[in-house]
């Protein structure tokens, strides 16, 4: 007689996740195409939404019903980079010390990955009355920019879905909201000479710096006018600047300095009003330089965001992931996430609510405690049981 298949649990899956190093600049496609076998060996069929190269792809799986609204369990699987941090575990290999979970991508977030994974598996066998659909993509950690051409498919289906639960770390909480972001790059055009002929020429290093200065001095009437929302950290939408580049070396006068910098924006503070007053800055900066040197300008060049998330806290959607977990708390977090992507571009109720603490995300020894992965296979237990119902 023949035995039927084991089915892999949560952890064990997770320790096959951990093993596919897919830092945003790797391809996925191992891992997609192992998830890909074990939904498959449920009975389940999977779709996949390639990038423009063929080296990464999103992929989708319905369980239940066709064209009745269903449950997303939408998750990413790029992790940050391990150079430059120092890891005493090995990051590509699950290792269990004590009550904790170690390698790259445990919290950060793999770890719900694989538990909404064994959840499809599980969930193929119930006699569902609303389906679930797992939704899992790539570069959500260099500006969510896979998860798009996922969510314009889901944008033609007859039926939308009900709700959307997005699994990044909260210490299984559900968080109702979470700023906006937008990366810009500043290029800063003057003209170059010989140092020893610095005050005839136009240092766009200086102009570099100016404006930087015009960026703290908007931050600082941001953090004293707002607008203001108490349910975060830090209260107010936020400026800062990462990275600049320019020059050449010490006696050469810059013409050209680059700054990648960001915003991070409340739920309704439009960042266009901070990046147009931005831009009057920056043209305010350059006009005095115009007579002299003609080509000297400040650009801003919009290179991607994502939208924040303000999910009602007395949302439909909220009491019901609150009754999966046995919450009765909600928060807002700190970072982005694809859920504000899901709630404007979809309009679908999104609450983010996954396993592990975002402390631990993106850091050396990277971890999640195996009680955090037993709360959310029973988060999604609770949440089978809803669907078998017809919630």
């Amino acid at each position: 007689m023949p035995v039927a298949p084991t089915t892999p649990s949560a952890r064990d899956i997770l320790e096959r996740l951990i093993a596919f190093d897919t830092t945003s600049a790797n391809s996925n496609l191992a891992l997609t195409h192992y998830v890909q076998s074990l939904l498959a060996d449920a009975g389940i069929t999977s779709h996949l939404i390639p990038d423009a190269s063929g080296q990464k792809a999103n992929l989708w799986a319905q369980t239940g019903p066709e064209n009745t609204p269903g449950v997303i369990l939408s998750g990413h699987v790029d992790t940050v980079p391990v150079e430059g941090q120092t890891w005493t575990k090995p990051p590509f290999q699950l290792t269990t010390e004590g009550t904790r979970l170690y390698g790259r991508g445990t919290t950060d977030m793999k770890g719900f990955d694989a538990c909404a994974i064994a959840c499809m598996i599980a969930a193929a066998r119930d006699d569902l009355r609303v389906p679930i659909i797992l939704a899992l993509s790539y570069d959500e950690e260099i500006g969510c920019r896979g998860v798009g051409p996922m969510i314009d498919a889901m944008a033609g289906w007859p039926t939308k879905p009900r709700l959307c639960i997005v699994g990044e770390p909260t210490s299984m909480e559900a968080a109702i909201g979470h700023k906006g972001k937008v990366a810009l790059r500043v290029t800063c055009t003057g003209r170059s000479a010989h140092s020893s002929s610095a005050p005839h020429a136009l240092n766009a290093i200086h102009l570099a710096m100016d404006f930087g200065a015009a960026v703290r001095a908007l931050q600082t009437d941001i953090a004293q006018s707002g607008p203001f929302d108490a349910d975060y950290d830090v209260p107010y939408s936020t400026l800062h600047i990462g990275k600049i580049n320019g020059g050449v070396q010490v006696n050469v006068v810059a013409n050209t300095c680059v700054i990648d910098m960001e915003i991070r924006s409340l739920a309704g503070h439009d960042p266009a009003h901070l990046i147009a007053h931005l831009q009057t800055a920056a043209d305010v900066i350059t006009a005095p330089h115009r007579a002299d040197f003609p080509e000297a300008g400040i650009g801003i060049e919009r290179l991607w965001d994502y939208p924040g998330l303000g999910t009602p806290p007395d949302a439909d959607v909220v009491s019901f992931v609150k009754r999966l977990t046995g919450g009765n708390a909600h928060l807002k977090v700190a970072y982005g996430t694809e859920g504000g992507i899901f709630a404007q571009t979809l309009g679908l109720p999104t609450v983010v609510c996954g396993p592990g603490a975002m402390a631990q995300g993106h850091m050396p020894d990277e971890y999640i405690e195996i009680a955090q992965l037993d709360c959310c296979t029973a988060m999604l237990d609770a949440l089978r049981a809803q669907c078998v119902a017809g919630f």
